[in-house]
Parts: C-alpha cells; sequence; structure tokens
C-alpha cells in the first residue's frame, strides 16, 4: 500500500505502509495556537459555540480534527464506528456531525439515512476518502448537507462546520445584543458599552446561548451540553465559575441573574 497524506489541524498526517503508523504531525512552520488573537480588534478568545459529533474510525485522524475545532471554541464529542454514533445523536443534541462513510458496525451511509428519516435537525458533512462526483451525488442523495473529500484542508473543514451550524434548528442573528451588549459572532467580537471584552471560548459560549435565550431561564445542565462536551461531569462547578468570571468581565451594572433552582438569565 503506498503512503496517504491527511490534512489535519497542525499539518500534514503521514501514514506509512511501513509500520502501518502515524507519524507527527508537520508544520510548515510556526505559528499562533487557533482560537487566539494579539489583534487590538479582537475582543474574545474564542469563537461560535456550535456542538459537533465527530465519527471517524481511524482514532489518530478523529483525535486531531477534535482538537482542532475544540481549539476554535467548539464543543466536540468523538464515536468511532456507526452504532455508537447513533447511540450519541439520540441523547445528545449536535448542530453539526462531521461523518466518515467506511464504518466498523453500522455504515456510515446508514447512520446518514436513519437520521435523515428521522428529521434529525443535525446537519451531516461527510468527510471521506471517497471523492469522486458519484460518491458525493450518492451523499447528498442519502440526506447529506455536504461532502468535503480527503485529504482535506483543516480551515475548509472549519468554514464548512460553521456554515452548516448556522443552519440547523433556527437561525441565530449574526449579532446578538441586549442593552450595551453585544456579541457579533461573526467577527467574533464581544463588547459592552463600545468596550471590547476579552473572553474565554466557554465564556463567549455562555453568553451567547443566554443572549440568545432572549431573557429565558437556561439551566446549567443546558450550559454544560451546548458549550461543553459528553466528557463535561454533571456534577462539577465549572458553569457556575464560568458564569462568575463572566459577570466580573462585564462589569456593573450586574446583567447576568441567578434563579434559584433554575439557571440563569439576562
Amino acid at each position: 500500500m503506498g503512503r496517504r497524506t491527511l490534512v489535519t489541524p497542525a499539518g500534514p498526517l503521514v501514514r506509512g505502509a511501513a509500520n502501518g503508523g502515524a507519524s507527527e504531525p508537520r508544520t510548515a512552520g510556526a505559528c499562533r495556537p487557533p482560537g487566539r488573537s494579539n489583534s487590538p480588534g479582537l475582543g474574545v478568545e474564542g469563537r461560535a459555540t456550535v456542538r459537533v459529533l465527530v465519527v471517524e474510525d481511524e482514532v489518530v485522524l478523529a483525535e486531531a480534527i477534535g482538537r482542532g475545532l475544540r481549539r476554535q471554541g467548539m464543543a466536540v464529542d468523538l464515536s468511532f464506528d456507526g452504532a455508537d454514533a447513533l447511540e450519541k445523536a439520540a441523547v445528545n443534541h449536535y448542530e453539526v456531525l462531521v461523518l466518515d462513510r467506511d464504518l466498523p458496525r453500522v455504515h456510515g451511509d446508514q447512520v446518514c439515512r436513519r437520521l435523515a428519516s428521522q428529521g434529525a435537525s443535525t446537519r451531516i458533512l461527510m468527510l471521506t476518502a471517497a471523492g469522486a462526483v458519484e460518491d458525493r451525488v450518492q451523499g447528498l442523495e442519502l440526506g447529506a448537507d455536504d461532502y468535503l473529500g480527503k485529504p482535506f484542508a483543516f480551515s475548509e473543514l472549519v468554514a464548512r462546520v460553521r456554515a452548516l451550524g448556522r443552519r440547523s434548528d433556527q437561525p441565530t442573528p449574526p449579532v446578538l445584543a441586549r442593552g450595551d451588549l453585544v456579541v457579533d459572532r461573526a467577527r467574533h467580537q464581544a463588547s459592552r458599552a463600545g468596550q471590547f471584552l476579552r473572553l474565554t471560548r466557554k465564556e463567549l459560549g455562555v453568553l451567547e446561548v443566554l443572549l440568545a435565550a432572549e431573557g429565558a431561564v437556561i439551566s446549567a445542565e443546558e450550559l454544560l451540553e451546548r458549550v461543553w462536551d459528553e466528557h463535561a461531569d454533571p456534577f462539577t462547578n465549572t458553569v457556575r465559575v464560568t458564569i462568575g468570571n463572566l459577570r466580573r468581565k462585564l462589569g456593573p451594572p450586574p446583567l447576568i441573574e441567578t434563579v434559584i433552582g433554575a439557571g440563569y438569565r439576562l
């Protein structure tokens, strides 16, 4: 078998026939980690929250994609076979499913067909080595919303996932505002009274969810599900800590209200 090159968040990942293993990701040069910026115009350390399920049986590639998407501020779960993917999709809400086709246990085509037939709001991006025109047509006819062949540019994968995330459920406006608080989702900026706020990815995600709720109460459990991922401990105080940090960064007068026994609202 020849060598295959798969593009990962850190650069090309080469799998060789000699040992069947994967080399360390290689980059062309030093770069600033995604999700952070020293630009004075960028007011956050992250991007809009999208919850994603990556379904890929090549563990190294799946984990590399997961790390890269998390650095872009997304909440990411991983599945390594089709049966596990269906189980996770049944109990969690994902905006986007990044789906390989050639999966063990349940083929990716069956996963796609089943979710599409159930009317699930999850948008499906097929990510597969089968990239011929007839393969793409077949994937879209199965119910996929988009199709990306391997090898791929990671920046394109991120852009496609974000585009699909904007199409899931009810579309969220590109700019969310309440009083003097503004979150520009397209520019990944948050400000209050015209002053940029430097927020972590999770703080920005929580703020977006609360703003989009338009005053409705959002429980800590829902914040964990939508901003973090399946590995978040439901008994952790991470939501409370994040809310506390947000309140401090937002400054007076206070905007986030704690509703005892229910959750939080703006």
